[in-house]
């Protein structure tokens, strides 16, 4: 009996111990309101899905919302839609509108980018083998950077979307190796910061932060899970942010951080365009918007960076609810 009061009395030590480790883990730096800076991420492909005219939308967010923070993507497809022939209107349109304004742009490389399905491969690459793949790849971040490095907007080079999140998305396998070149590469053209970004509630963070001037993590709450056929809410706190961030910092130690995708569009087992309302509002409406804006300002970030603009414009044009759009500007105010 006295050997089993014993070995419980150190249980006992050892998981208030680890609750107290636990406690000092989830602490951290909560700014104030007035500290907190927005940005939205825009793509052109999902405002042309959406039936909108991108060139209005992209205008409508400079000049409406007054959006000063930007993340836009280079798609591999869109800049090199033919092998060796490069295709730039439409980005260079969007970089000289924002830089027009002195918006700060966190510009994408690579073939894993933001907007399903995830790997935006040109057709004439579909052919080709790993290392002619890889090869490709390289020589259009070449291009994207030195076409782009002499635009002073151009804050950040993001280098592919959430490489360590395997399962998610069409797209081959990760090569940590071929990721470290692409990375070196950027590097080797431009002085300007790496930013790597991580899924938020799904990855581990330190291989992506380990390798990333900045880290960008997403954000999400209420999703659909093709896995389990069903509707999820992550049952987490701000803290679980926070205990991340203070693990991943013993291990490496970007020089910042960042929400790059915080979840403000609906998720649901088709595009939101051809959902119900209803069935829209079981992951994103107005007031699920204003909870994860508050959720996230405890989380120890600072910069947020939207993911929905989209939506907000097409709920606005397609039928007739400004809510969104509309509550979004307060973020926007500086």
């Amino acid at each position: 009996m006295f050997q089993i009061l014993k070995r419980l009395k150190w249980l006992f030590v050892f998981l208030i111990l680890f609750l107290f480790i636990i406690f000092l883990l989830s602490r951290g730096c909560v700014y104030s309101a007035d500290e907190l800076r927005y940005g939205v991420t825009f793509s052109e492909k999902q405002a042309t899905a959406l039936g909108l005219d991108p060139k209005e939308i992209f205008v409508s967010i400079l000049d409406d919302l007054k959006v000063r923070r930007l993340r836009l993507s280079a798609y591999w497809d869109e800049a090199e839609p033919k092998q060796d022939e490069y295709s730039w209107k439409f980005l260079d349109w969007m970089i000289s509108e924002a830089a027009k304004r002195d918006t700060e742009i966190i510009l994408a490389v690579g073939g894993r980018l933001p907007r399903w399905p995830e790997c935006h491969f040109p057709v004439w690459a579909e052919a080709l083998t790993e290392k002619e793949r890889e090869k490709e790849i390289g020589d259009y971040i070449a291009a994207v950077i030195s076409r782009y490095k002499k635009i002073p907007q151009i804050v950040a080079w993001q280098v592919e979307n959430e490489p360590f999140l395997p399962h998610f998305g069409e797209c081959p396998d990760l090569n940590k190796e071929f990721l470290n070149q692409e990375i070196q590469l950027v590097k080797a053209l431009d002085q300007r910061p790496i930013l790597l970004t991580d899924s938020g509630e799904l990855s581990l963070w330190i291989p992506a932060a380990r390798r990333a001037d900045i880290f960008g993590t997403t954000m999400y709450r209420d999703t659909y899970s093709k896995a389990l056929n069903r509707y999820i809410h992550y049952p987490i706190e701000p803290g679980f942010f926070r205990f991340k961030k203070n693990v991943t910092r013993l291990f490496t130690r970007p020089e910042k951080w960042l929400v790059i995708e915080l979840q403000a569009e609906p998720w649901g087992p088709v595009p939101f365009q051809d959902l119900s309302k209803d069935e829209r509002d079981r992951t994103m409406n107005l007031t699920k918007f204003r909870e994860i804006i508050e959720f996230s300002s405890q989380t120890g970030f600072r910069e947020f960076y939207l993911w929905g603009v989209e939506w907000w414009y097409w709920e606005r044009e397609a039928n007739g609810d400004a809510a969104l759009w509309n509550e979004s500007k307060k973020l926007f105010e500086e």
